[in-house]
């Protein structure tokens, strides 16, 4: 098997590109790898030094572009190739539909019919790389005996080369791809070569041949007079880029599934600015040949198109299924996944209702749905033992795929499922797998009887694949939610004990941004005939963070009781965080209140200043001494400050997510907080508080934690 070289070049230097032109180790093996087995396409890898990744050494009988998302492959990666490595062993997947089972990523890629086999390059010793090699649709399912032990030898004796070329520090390194020649003489002795092109030049419909680059190689008059343009124009260039009405993925695609399938394909296109065309594509191992014509009116095309459902664009399209991949991505909880199916899949397949089914203690749960008018219809799938004979029991525990072309075939293969008439005539029940386990199963619903053909099956497998990973994702993250929220709730103040002389009012806001659970909190304790009241922040937004606020929560709680006083408090807290050593830091504000003097002593480490808003309305920013956040200096002091407190008047104590946001001076949001706080007027304290977080415009985007606690003085001291 001669080759030529596919374009891409090795990246190595002279003197070395001149040693793997000299000894093309890898070429020539997987040449004759594929000989030996009628593969039509291959690739070699080899492990990078000192790195767990695989990379593509030579590729044979495709465009190396084909395989541009697998160029560089991590061993953890779930595609063949790393599978083979990871296993050492030969991984087999038989077609689209396994593909798409058990390989999504691939198979959102390249959703077409094709075989294919991964080997390691593995010795007694040492890891050396992977081979894969496919072959067209055609293909049986099972890989024969004959088949395993060429594969097994070959690739046994290419690592038993690579080791003597390591022991002995030859390098092997990556060399040009391989594409087949066209064969030699194919049509000679039938008829001349001049011969030949006048009669294709006399035919009526147009022909044009593409190499395996997708490049016009020859176009017969026809062609060119049907397309538009000049032969000239058009040879060189791939199809789809020369001309311009061509230039749509969907065709691109089109080629490629002719080319990995070894399928004749076909698509229609319109030729501005109402010449409706046909091409057909007749695949081999040298490239394709284009037949193309004249299609009917669109509207007799009805008569010789799929049946309705079957192979639309957009659900087989590239573009389309990377675009709802990327739209997955976005997804943050389980009602995210349920609405961006329901928005991107369910209109791009045609179906009408969309259910998400979760397991939970051996029951199915409905996750969430969408289209279903009768409320009956979705509760009849959830609590269903995972034992009971349904579709989306057996889907979920098995990781098969189930699709019903109509009612009658679904009531014939589970007669007697529990129901309730939801008005549907085609289901597909697609198993949401994540990490090689099932995790759901997702159901697609349809007004009218669907036919799925193999083709749209894969790719409803594949999405599942794609959806699966997105659950599997967001479960953790409401789980998480679910944990941060309790966890937060547990370590602040469920209610505001009643003080002499004082009302209070207190709002936390958990940042949006992060774990939903962070270090602000704040206290207020009674302590007769005085009260004390506590606000902070510890530095993070994490569990670490949540826990260290609850242990100094606790800890103010502690010296309050046994009546230390503010500074002394301030400077007993600091001493146990630094003791803790976790290596965080925390601001807070402490004060005790004496109603009897109308007054609070304040101590302050670090934190934002307090406002005090007076009973005639002026507002003041109390500009406290204090020292540094706790947790830097054992040694710190924090001096305290006394204040009066007519009846009245409001004290407003806050953590700086309530006013820090980017871009904003902070003195300049304390003022704006000062100036809101002025203009509220006498309302209740509840009220007050929601107005301060409701208009600052750092709560609103909430990248951090914010805690508000506010006190009023009475006059029944």
């Amino acid at each position: 098997m001669v080759g030529v070289s596919d374009g891409h070049a090795p990246r190595q230097g002279p003197a070395a590109a001149g040693r793997a032109a000299d000894r093309p180790v890898l070429s020539r093996a997987l040449a004759a790898l594929l000989e030996e087995v009628h593969a039509h396409s291959g690739a070699v890898y080899l492990l990078a030094p000192d790195q767990p990744v695989l990379e593509m050494a030579v590729m044979a009988g495709m465009p190396r572009a084909f395989a541009a998302p697998w160029e560089r492959v991590g061993l953890s990666a779930p595609i063949p190739v790393a599978h083979a490595v990871r296993d050492r062993r030969l991984v087999w997947v038989g077609g689209e539909e396994e593909m798409a089972r058990r390989y999504p990523r691939v198979a959102v890629v390249l959703p077409y019919p094709f075989a294919l086999a991964a080997l390691p390059l593995v010795t007694r010793n040492a890891t050396y790389g992977a081979v894969f090699v496919t072959w067209p649709a055609s293909h049986p399912p099972k890989l024969s005996d004959h088949e395993r032990d060429r594969l097994t030898a070959a690739c046994g004796r290419l690592a038993l080369r690579l080791e003597r070329a390591a022991a002995e520090s030859r390098p092997v390194l990556s060399e040009p791809g391989l594409l087949a020649p066209a064969p030699a003489g194919e049509a000679a002795g039938t008829l001349g070569s001049a011969e030949a092109a006048r009669m294709v030049a006399r035919l009526p419909y147009g022909l044009v041949s593409l190499d395996l680059h997708g490049r016009i190689c020859y176009a017969n008059p026809a062609a060119a007079d049907l397309i538009g343009l000049p032969a000239g124009e058009l040879l060189g260039t791939p199809l789809w880029a020369s001309v311009p009405w061509l230039n749509d993925p969907v065709y691109e695609d089109r080629y490629r599934a002719a080319l990995i399938s070894q399928h004749v394909t076909s698509f229609v296109a319109l030729r501005p600015p109402g010449d409706w065309l046909s091409f057909r594509m007749y695949p081999n191992t040298t490239g394709l040949s284009v037949r193309i014509s004249r299609a009917r009116a669109v509207t007799e095309l009805g008569r010789g198109l799929p049946e309705p459902g079957a192979g639309r664009a957009g659900l087989v399209t590239i573009s389309h299924v990377l675009s709802l991949a990327g739209a997955l991505t976005e997804a943050v909880s389980v009602q995210d996944v349920v609405r961006l199916v329901a928005d991107e899949i369910v209109p791009a397949v045609g179906s009408q209702a969309l259910m998400v089914l979760g397991s939970q203690s051996g029951r199915l749960h409905v996750l969430g749905h969408r289209g279903y008018r009768d409320p009956r219809a979705v509760e009849g799938f959830d609590r269903i033992p995972l034992t009971a004979p349904t579709p989306g029991a057996h889907v979920l525990t098995t990781g098969v795929p189930a699709f019903f072309d109509s009612r009658e075939q679904l009531e014939r293969l589970y007669p007697n499922r529990p129901s309730a008439p939801d008005g549907f005539a085609a289901w597909a029940y697609l198993p949401l797998i994540a990490s090689g386990r099932p995790v759901g199963t997702c159901v697609l619903s349809y007004a009218e009887p669907h036919h799925f053909p193999a083709d749209e099956r894969a790719v409803l497998i594949s999405l599942g694949g794609l959806m699966a990973q997105a659950l599997e994702r967001a479960r953790l993250y409401d789980a998480k939610h679910r944990l941060a929220q309790g966890l937060q709730q547990a370590l602040l103040p469920h209610s505001m004990p009643r003080l002499a002389g004082f009302d209070a009012a207190a709002r936390y806001l958990p940042a949006t941004q992060h774990l939903e659970v962070g270090g602000d909190f704040y206290d207020l304790m009674a302590t007769p005939p005085t009260a004390a009241a506590v606000i902070g922040d510890v530095q993070g937004h994490n569990v670490t963070a949540a826990g260290l606020m609850g242990q100094l929560r606790t800890a103010v709680r502690a010296y309050t009781t046994v009546g230390q006083e503010p500074e002394e408090v301030m400077r007993s807290t600091n001493r146990l965080l630094m003791d803790l050593g976790v290596e965080l830091f925390a601001s807070c504000l402490y004060l005790r209140l004496d109603p009897a003097s109308r007054s609070a002593v304040m101590s302050r480490a670090g934190h934002p200043p307090p406002l005090l808003r007076r009973p005639d309305g002026r507002v003041r920013v109390l500009d406290l001494a204090g020292g540094p956040l706790l947790g830097i200096d054992a040694a710190a002091t924090y001096p305290a400050t006394r204040v009066g407190l007519a009846p009245g008047s409001v004290l407003v104590l806050y953590t700086d997510g309530l006013v820090e946001s980017p871009g904003v001076d902070i003195e300049d949001a304390v003022a704006e907080l000062g100036r809101r706080l002025g203009e509220a007027g006498d309302v209740p304290l509840g009220e007050l508080a929601d107005r301060l977080v409701r208009h600052s415009v750092a709560a609103r985007e909430r990248i951090d934690d914010v805690a508000v606690l506010l006190l009023r003085a009475r006059g029944d001291g």
